[in-house]
């Protein structure tokens, strides 16, 4: 147990920076000024919009561009678990390989083996939120086909539909955005890999990264000019 300490810690670290990030980006005060946040801002215009439109092909198009996106996800994620599968099934060849490196990192293999385990995990969760995305997508699809007329776009039931879909949309977004957060912090998760060492370094590495394009990007700027 001594000998895998810092690995404990290192891994410990990664899964708290993982979750505070995720908590303060969706359930604090802070996270409603980040870009996500305001994007879901624009999801209720689209929908309100598309409520004085008679005509809505343009808008089913962008909803079937969102769902296309999300299947692409959906699917690297499944070639992404075969990997880490593949990776795990070739643990001697892999140590063999870091044995050959001019620094000895090379991990016991079941210590390797974890790792392999943990990498499959996390793309498992991202195959879910992204699947999960994706069924939700289809979902505001069909609720779209529901709008009433733009004759009835005064209507009390017409805007009760407008708030359920802008809804069912945010639940979308925000599953498909935890799904590529899962991408973001695996691809920190390699580090482990080389050493729990550099694990510290490329988990702060993503965190800072991804915090930026929430809450100091040009997109996020952008999203901040007034009317």
């Amino acid at each position: 147990m001594r000998a895998y300490l810092v690995d404990i810690i290192a891994v410990a670290f990664f899964i708290v920076e993982w979750a505070v990030y995720a908590v303060t980006l969706e359930h604090s005060a802070y996270g409603k000024n980040s870009l996500s946040a305001r994007m879901n801002v624009f999801r209720e215009v689209w929908m309100r919009q598309m409520l004085d439109r008679e005509a809505r092909m343009v808008d089913m198009q962008i909803m079937g561009s969102l769902q296309n996106g999300t299947a692409f996800f959906a699917s690297t994620s499944l070639f992404a678990i075969g990997g880490g599968l593949a990776l795990l099934r070739a643990t001697n060849d892999a140590l063999a390989v870091m044995k050959e490196l001019p620094v000895d990192l090379t991990p016991s293999p079941a210590l390797w083996e974890v790792k392999c385990v943990g990498l499959i995990v996390i793309f498992i969760y991202a195959f879910f939120k992204f699947s999960w995305a994706y069924r939700l997508f289809n979902y505001v699809a069909i609720m779209l086909g529901a709008m009433p007329p733009a004759a009835q776009r005064d209507t009390a039931e017409a805007q009760a539909h407008v708030m359920r879909t802008t809804k069912l949309f945010e639940s979308a977004g925000s599953h498909f955005n935890r799904g590529q957060r899962a991408f973001f912090f695996a691809l920190g998760y390699l580090g482990w890999f080389i050493s729990p060492w550099a694990l510290f370094i490329t988990t702060a590495a993503v965190v800072v990264v991804i915090w930026r394009r929430q809450f100091a990007s040009n997109a996020w700027k952008a999203m901040d000019v007034g009317p």
